[in-house]
C-alpha cells in the first residue's frame, strides 16, 4: 500500500503538468483541452489506452474524449445520464460501467470517476493490456487533481467564450442603435451568430412588410400548420422563446422572438445539426441578442415610417398646393394622376364622375386605360362592389378575391370621391400585376382622394361658370361679348375672315301667331342649324334678340358664302314652323390695315338690311376695301 507522502510525490510531476497545460493556453477550445488531459493520463499511468468521458450540456451525455492519435478501438461515443447513474445519482458499478464501455479482450479497463461530492462530473478510462491496475487510493487522489484541473481550465474558457460573445455583442449593439437599414440590422444578425455559433445553421422568419437583400437567410413567416411551423408561430404570437425536437429530421431547433417594445417583428430560427439541449447560458445569449435585433428593427422600422410619413405628408402639401392653383381641370387630373403613377408604381390612374341619367364621365387627364377604351362595365363593377363593402377597395389579386370585377388588372384599389358627404364619382388605381400597393398606399391613396375632390368641384364650378359667361342661355351658342373677343383676336393675328350675321325673317310674326316659347324654340332651331352645319369652322353665337352671328378665319369668300347658302336652305327646309333667315356678309383680307371689329359689324348690318329690302331670304355678300 502506497502512503500518503509517496503519492503526494508521485502527484506531483503530474500536478506541474497539468498546470503547465492549463497555462500554456495551447488548446484553442476545451474539448481539445480534455482529449490532451487523455493522453496525459494514459502516460502517467503508463497505461496503454487513456480517455475521458465528460458531460456535455449542448448533447445532454457524457462524451468521449481522446487524443486524435490514439489507438482505436472499439469504444462508445457517448453515454446517457440513465446509463451512467443510479436513481440517486451515484455512479452505478464500475465493473459494469467499464463493460459498457468497450469490449476488447486484450484489455483491462479501470473506470475513475470524476466526481465531487454531490455532482458526477464525468469519469477517466484507462487500459491496459493484462493486468496491474492503479490502486483505488491512488485513483481518487488522481480524480482530484485532474477534475480540479478540469474545472479550473473549463471555467476559464466559459468565461473567455463569454468575454468574447459579450464583446461582439457591445459592438453590434453599437452598430444596430446607429443603424437605419433594415437590411443591415439583419445582415448583422445572422453574422453575428455565425461568428459565435459557427455550427449552427440561422433563419430569419419575418413577417411580409419587410423587403430583404437575397443574400440573407430570410423566410416569410407563415402561420398556418402545414407550411410553418407551430413553434415558430408560437414565439411569434406570444413573444416567448421556444424549442423544438424534429423526430423526422433528428433536429432540434430553437426559436427566439425579434421583440420590441411595440411588438415583435420575426422569429429568429437556430437550426442545430443534430438532436442536443440549449444550456441556459447559451438560451440566455439567444434572446439578448433576439431582443438587441427586435430593439434595432423597431427602431429602423419607426424611422423608415416616419420618413414615409413626412414624404407622405410633404406630397400631400405640393399636391394640395398645385390643386388649389388656378390651372384647369385637365391640368389638375393630369398632375395627380403622375403624381399616383410615380408614387404608388401604379400601371393606371382614372377618375370619373357620376352622370345625372346614369352612367360615368372620365375626367380627361386619366390614364389611357380610362381615355382610349370604354371603361363604363368595369366602372360599374368596382361601383358595385364599393357598394356592397361600404367604402373604398383594397384588392391585393382580383382572381383570388370573391369579386364580379373582370379587368387584366389584378392590383386594385378605388376611393369614392366625396364633397359634403355626396359621393360625386370615384378615384381608381390598378396595377398588372398582383400585390403591388400596401396598405399604407391605400391609405394615402384615400387622403390624397379627400384633397383632390374639393379641388376638383371647384374646379368643375369654375369651369362651369366660365362657359355660361361665354355661352348664350337660350340656344347655347356664344354670348355677343364672347364673339367680339374672338373676332378681335382673329383680326388682330389671320390675313382674312368672314363675319356672317342672320335674321329671323318676320320673326315678330312668329311670336304673335304662336307665342313666345313657340318663338324662342324656333331660334334655338336655327341656333343649332348653324352649329351643324358650320362644326368647328368658326366661332357662333346669339348677337341678340332673332338675330344670330358666325365668324370663320381662313376660308375664301366663296367657302363663307356656301355655308351661309347651305344654312339658309336648312333653315328653310328644317325649322318648324317654317322660317325663313337673311343673311349679310362682310368679308376682309389684309393688303395693308386691318379693319376694325366694329367695321366688320356696320358692313355686315348694312349687307343684312339690303337683303331685307331686297326680299327677304336672301344673302348679300360684302367685301371691305382696305
Amino acid at each position: 500500500m502506497i502512503i500518503d507522502s509517496q503519492l503526494d510525490d508521485q502527484l506531483i510531476p503530474l500536478q506541474s503538468r497539468l498546470f503547465q497545460m492549463a497555462v500554456a493556453g495551447k488548446a484553442k477550445t476545451f474539448e481539445r483541452f480534455v482529449q490532451a488531459m487523455a493522453g496525459e493520463m494514459k502516460r502517467f499511468l503508463r497505461a496503454d489506452y487513456g480517455a475521458i468521458y465528460y458531460w456535455d450540456d449542448w448533447k445532454g451525455r457524457y462524451r468521449l474524449h481522446v487524443e486524435p492519435n490514439a489507438e482505436p478501438l472499439a469504444i462508445r461515443t457517448d453515454f446517457s445520464k440513465e446509463e451512467v447513474e443510479d436513481e440517486d445519482g451515484q455512479m452505478k458499478s464500475r465493473e459494469f460501467l467499464a463493460e459498457w464501455v468497450v469490449s476488447e479482450p486484450e484489455f483491462s479497463f479501470s473506470i475513475i470517476p470524476l466526481k465531487t461530492e454531490d455532482h458526477l462530473h464525468g469519469f477517466i478510462v484507462i487500459g491496459v493490456r493484462g493486468a496491474g491496475m492503479p490502486e483505488r487510493k491512488r485513483e481518487e487522489r488522481l480524480s482530484r487533481e485532474v477534475l480540479k484541473c478540469l474545472k479550473q481550465v473549463e471555467d476559464y474558457y466559459e468565461v473567455y467564450e463569454e468575454r468574447c460573445k459579450y464583446e461582439l455583442l457591445y459592438k453590434v449593439t453599437s452598430h444596430f442603435h446607429s443603424s437605419i437599414d433594415t437590411d443591415g440590422v439583419l445582415s448583422e444578425i445572422v453574422a453575428t451568430l455565425r461568428k459565435v455559433y459557427p455550427e449552427f445553421s440561422y433563419n430569419l422568419l419575418l413577417s411580409q412588410d419587410y423587403t430583404t437583400k437575397s443574400d440573407l437567410p430570410v423566410q416569410e413567416l407563415r402561420y398556418d400548420k402545414e407550411a410553418g411551423s407551430e413553434a415558430s408561430t408560437q414565439a411569434y404570437l406570444t413573444g416567448e422563446l421556444q424549442i423544438e425536437d424534429r423526430l423526422q429530421e433528428g433536429r432540434s431547433f430553437l426559436y427566439a422572438p425579434l421583440k420590441g417594445k411595440q411588438g415583435v417583428y420575426g422569429v429568429l430560427q437556430v437550426a442545430a445539426p443534430d438532436y442536443l439541449y440549449f444550456p441556459k447560458k447559451d438560451i440566455e445569449f439567444f434572446l439578448l441578442i433576439a431582443n438587441t435585433a427586435g430593439n434595432a428593427l423597431e427602431n429602423a422600422k419607426l424611422y423608415q415610417q416616419s420618413r414615409k410619413l413626412n414624404n407622405d405628408l410633404k406630397l400631400i402639401n405640393a399636391t394640395s398646393k398645385k390643386l388649389n392653383s388656378n390651372i384647369r381641370l385637365n391640368e389638375k387630373i393630369s398632375y395627380i394622376s403622375e403624381e399616383i403613377e410615380s408614387s404608388f408604381q401604379a400601371d393606371e390612374v382614372g377618375f370619373a364622375t357620376f352622370l345625372e341619367g346614369g352612367g360615368y364621365q372620365v375626367l380627361e387627364g386619366s390614364s389611357s386605360y380610362f381615355t382610349m377604351n370604354d371603361p363604363q362595365d368595369f366602372l360599374e363593377e368596382v361601383e358595385r362592389v364599393m357598394v356592397e363593402e361600404s367604402g373604398p377597395l383594397f384588392i391585393s389579386d382580383v382572381t383570388t378575391m370573391n369579386t364580379p370585377i373582370s379587368s387584366d388588372f389584378r392590383s386594385v384599389m378605388a376611393v369614392p370621391m366625396t364633397d359634403h358627404d355626396h359621393i360625386s364619382g370615384l378615384a381608381v388605381v390598378m396595377h398588372r400585376e398582383p400585390c403591388i400597393f400596401s396598405f399604407e398606399s391605400f391609405k394615402l391613396l384615400k387622403s390624397l382622394v379627400h384633397h383632390s375632390t374639393l379641388a376638383f368641384a371647384n374646379s368643375i364650378l369654375r369651369e362651369e361658370l366660365e362657359q355660361t359667361v361665354v355661352t348664350d342661355y337660350l340656344t347655347k351658342l356664344s354670348s355677343r361679348i364672347h364673339l367680339d373677343q374672338k373676332v378681335a383676336a382673329h383680326i388682330e393675328k389671320d390675313d382674312s375672315g368672314h363675319f356672317l350675321l342672320f335674321d329671323i325673317d318676320d320673326f315678330k310674326a312668329v311670336n304673335d301667331t304662336y307665342g313666345h316659347q313657340i318663338g324662342d324654340e324656333v331660334i334655338c332651331q336655327v341656333a343649332r342649324i348653324i352649329k351643324r352645319c358650320t362644326a368647328d369652322v368658326g366661332v357662333a353665337a346669339r348677337w341678340g334678340g332673332e338675330e344670330l352671328a358666325l365668324y370663320v378665319p381662313d376660308l375664301t369668300a366663296q367657302e363663307a358664302y356656301d355655308y351661309a347658302e347651305t344654312i339658309r336652305v336648312d333653315v328653310e327646309e328644317h325649322t318648324r314652323p317654317s322660317v325663313t333667315v337673311s343673311c349679310g356678309i362682310a368679308s376682309w383680307k389684309k393688303s395693308g390695315q386691318a379693319p376694325g371689329q366694329k367695321q366688320l359689324v356696320q358692313v355686315a348690318d348694312a349687307a343684312l338690311y339690303k337683303g331685307k329690302e331686297m326680299g327677304k331670304n336672301v344673302i348679300i355678300h360684302q367685301h371691305i376695301q382696305p
